[in-house]
């Protein structure tokens, strides 16, 4: 092995451990907002403005981000990411000591704008470790252990942040005025010690990655603007693609257990012992409990499959994209999320879950595949490249609305429409790169 092919192994070493590190933050976030609700007071509507400031990160800040790393390059807008993470965690704490939503909100845009920094540094630099043709393999491993950070968060929030009982609006009213400032201040320190942990850990990353030496690769690229990217017609139908690709996983996930109680799957999971089996196991790795009474948390457990598939999924997709071609393997996996769709749509019971559940597998290698190959060929222009696709990221802001708007509407068979399209559209993304690559290997 070559001196550079070591340094390549160790800096994707490094940068691996980020996918994880904002994968675990990101759900964890999660964990924390029944506490919120009740810490801050909040209404239904203000808990649902948490996801919306951290899409608003990226929509807001991923071409900023792109033009400082083209002015300061990968490696220092990594420890840029990492320290504003950092501060974000640290705003957490003033923000549960005086359960003022604003600061909250202030923490969590913080935190989500480094991750923003990250994501816009660490994506194209991945891809750029190496061959361009091996791109897509490398960022579907590095994006698998970001599966593996979502996968395992749920359980240690469940853990560290949901491990007691919060309490309802009517149990703390009933409180005496001691009692109740009592349990404010066990709820903020609930919030606040993983934060400040976090906090800490991250810290150490950043000096970690400030002295560590990794390949330098294209720094203090010089600004050429995004007129010269907004011709190039692959990178802006691979924009596209993110954004509806994050917006159809978003919308998923955000409505399975929705999805799940209208087709009154609990009482026919209830009465097998299989399935019961089934949830009582995974229900007991993420420290909860459920009963016949209680559906939704019943549902909810299963929706562990939908992730865990797409952190599987994701591993299996380095090898794929490593022996097959990537735009190949696209065009399998959106043809794959499409039938499942379709399957589930049209079927009933078990049946219709488990085919609902199974997108997330397919959908796996879908982020890094196109990210990869929207980059492709725009050398010293990825950086900025990489700010618009993740600006695209925004699609998860966008689309489960429109979804919801449908549901209302139309109910969850005809709403899946609008998730078909998504992947229609990434399928005829993938199509079109297969196109160009054949074109240019004539």
């Amino acid at each position: 092995m070559t001196t550079t092919n070591k340094s390549y192994k160790t800096a994707f070493i490094f940068l691996t451990s980020l996918f994880f590190l904002w994968g675990f933050i990101t759900v964890l976030v999660d964990s924390l907002i029944p506490r919120l609700k009740e810490v801050f007071t909040l209404s239904y509507f203000q808990a649902g403005l948490v996801q919306f400031a951290f899409f608003g990160a990226y929509f807001i800040l991923s071409i900023p981000a792109g033009n400082i790393l083209a002015k300061i390059g990968y490696k220092k807008g990594i420890v840029l990411g990492l320290v504003t993470m950092a501060l974000g965690c640290l705003l957490f704490y003033p923000a549960a000591s005086y359960r003022i939503f604003g600061i909250f909100m202030l923490a969590y845009f913080v935190l989500a704008g480094g991750m923003t920094i990250l994501q816009v540094a660490a994506n194209p630099y991945v891809a750029v470790l190496g061959s361009e043709e091996g791109a897509s393999s490398r960022l579907n491993l590095s994006q698998a252990f970001n599966s593996l950070g979502t996968t395992i968060a749920p359980a240690i929030g469940a853990m560290l942040i949901l491990s007691d009982k919060v309490k309802t609006k009517e149990e703390i009213a009933s409180l005496a005025a001691a009692e109740k400032e009592a349990y404010f201040v066990s709820e903020a320190s609930a919030v606040q010690s993983p934060f400040l942990s976090i906090a800490f850990f991250v810290v150490l990353l950043a000096v970690t990655f400030i002295f560590v030496k990794l390949p330098t690769i294209m720094e203090k690229i010089p600004n050429k603007g995004y007129k010269a990217l907004l011709s190039k017609k692959s990178l802006v139908m691979g924009a596209i693609a993110i954004f509806v690709y994050v917006g159809a996983e978003v919308s998923i996930g955000s409505y399975l257990v929705s999805y799940f109680m209208e087709m009154n799957l609990a009482p026919l999971i209830s009465s097998n012992e299989t399935m019961m089996s089934i949830a009582n196991k995974i229900a007991t790795l993420f420290n909860k409990t459920f009963t016949n009474s209680d559906p939704k948390s019943l549902l909810g457990v299963f929706v562990v499959f939908y992730w865990g598939g797409a952190m599987i999924g994701r591993f299996v997709g380095a090898y794929l994209t490593k022996i097959l071609s990537p735009v190949k393997v696209l065009g399998l996996f959106a043809s794959l999320a499409i039938l499942m769709i379709i399957i589930s749509v049209s079927t009933t019971g078990l049946m219709s879950m488990w085919a609902i559940l199974a997108v997330g597998l397919f959908n796996s290698i879908m982020f890094p595949t196109i990210f990869s190959l929207s980059l492709e060929g725009l050398e010293d222009l990825k950086p900025q490249a990489s700010g618009i696709l993740c600006t695209a990221i925004f699609g998860g802001a966008v689309i489960p609305p429109l979804f919801g708007m449908l549901v209302d509407g139309l109910g969850f068979k005809l709403a899946f429409v609008l998730i078909m399209m998504c992947y229609i559209y990434i399928y005829y993304y993938g199509r079109t790169k297969t196109k160009t690559s054949q074109l240019q290997d004539i």
